[in-house]
């Protein structure tokens, strides 16, 4: 009987380990459950990000000017009567700008004329008079041979004659003077007269008629046709590696775009290369930094008074690259989809620094030489696995 109960127990217990097996495997695959499938393949082009020494530079800022420019002011201190420009005007050179009072200065030519005439008839008098005794000494030379004349005739004729060649000296120095004075006199005439020194463009009108014009005061501005410079600060730490001749990247907003530099930075504006003319030898003592020229190429959109920057290389330093072609833009942030060892992308989140030409530098979120899927687009290729081609 004992061993009835025994053999019973055991059948139960056997019975009740099957049922929770039972349970727990139909528990376990529950119909309607989601079965993981394999990634999607996605075709496209496969670019590198690149870790490598690239050229750091120090951008500094910089206003245009003309190559030749010149302020126009009076030599006079006359009223101005009129103003013949303004403001962006073309002038050819020797074209009159400014007309100054000019009734002071034409009476004082008039009276000069007048004082010319009166020692120009004293003049012509004295060299008569000259003549005369010229011819009456040369009489009494012959005379005094035949001694038919006395001794003191003789003198008395000679001293006359002597006077007379005075006389004309005499008047003849202040004939000078008085053409001298007529001269002058058209000269403080011509002042009233401002003309333009080149060919160029009035930048700046200063004055209108009415105006007391004194020396030394800009009436108006004016710039050279012809090339533009850039003038621009440098640092005494970086004016060692500056000199004549270099070239160096520009930019300015509105400028046409052309050939940079080899590994400047981009940013905004586009970049021309410009030539280094000029080296102030001497430092601002407050700023510490030499005046640098450099001479722009021709290109529309660029006047004088604009503002631009220039780039000074200041040595090299090691950046990650990558193409802005695998950049996307999710909202205001900048991503990139970079291949995991499986040949998986994987979206990345990226800080972005200075473009250089068609790279753009990293400095976060990639670590160099990964595969980045070119121009992805507004695709979401995260998890995909990308077949492509470098």
């Amino acid at each position: 009987m004992k061993s009835y109960f025994k053999s019973l127990y055991l059948l139960l217990s056997l019975s009740l380990l099957f049922s929770m097996s039972v349970a727990l495997l139909t528990g376990c695959s529950r119909p309607g459950e989601p079965v993981a499938q394999a990634p999607v393949s996605v075709s496209a082009q496969l670019v590198k990000s690149l870790r490598q020494q690239e050229p750091q530079w120090v951008w500094t800022n910089g206003t245009v000017h003309a190559e030749e420019s010149a302020q126009i002011s009076a030599q006079v201190p006359q009223p101005i009567r009129q103003v013949l420009v303004q403001a962006g005007d073309h002038v050819r050179a020797g074209q009159v700008l400014v007309i100054l009072d000019d009734a002071a200065m034409r009476a004082g030519l008039n009276r000069a004329n007048a004082a010319e005439a009166a020692v120009e008839k004293q003049w012509m008098a004295a060299r008569t008079d000259a003549s005369l005794a010229a011819s009456t000494l040369a009489r009494y030379q012959d005379l005094k041979q035949q001694n038919s004349v006395s001794p003191q005739e003789f003198d008395e004729v000679e001293k006359r004659s002597e006077a007379a060649q005075l006389r004309v000296q005499s008047v003849g120095a202040e004939r000078d003077e008085a053409q001298a004075a007529v001269a002058e006199a058209r000269t403080q005439l011509g002042y009233t007269r401002l003309r333009a020194p080149f060919s160029g463009v009035i930048t700046a009108r200063l004055a209108d008629p009415g105006t007391l014009a004194s020396p030394g005061i800009p009436l108006l501005q004016i710039d050279r046709d012809g090339p533009l410079q850039l003038y621009t600060p440098v640092d005494e730490s970086l004016i060692g590696t500056v000199r004549v001749g270099m070239k160096v990247p520009v930019k300015m907003e509105g400028a046409p775009s052309a050939t940079a530099v080899a590994g400047a930075a981009t940013g905004a504006g586009e970049d021309l290369v410009a030539t280094v003319a000029q080296i102030v030898p001497a430092a601002d003592p407050s700023s510490r930094s030499f005046q640098v020229k450099l001479q722009l190429p021709p290109a529309k959109g660029i006047r004088a008074g604009i503002y631009g920057t220039a780039g000074f290389q200041s040595g090299t330093r090691e950046m990650i690259l990558a193409p802005r072609s695998a950049v996307v833009m999710r909202g205001s942030l900048a991503c990139v989809y970079a291949l995991d060892s499986n040949g998986l992308a994987q979206l990345r989140y990226v800080t972005l620094g200075n473009q250089h030409g068609d790279q753009v530098e990293v400095l976060s979120g990639l670590s160099g030489s990964e595969d980045l899927v070119n121009d992805p687009g507004d695709r979401n290729l995260s998890g995909a696995r990308i077949e492509g081609q470098q």
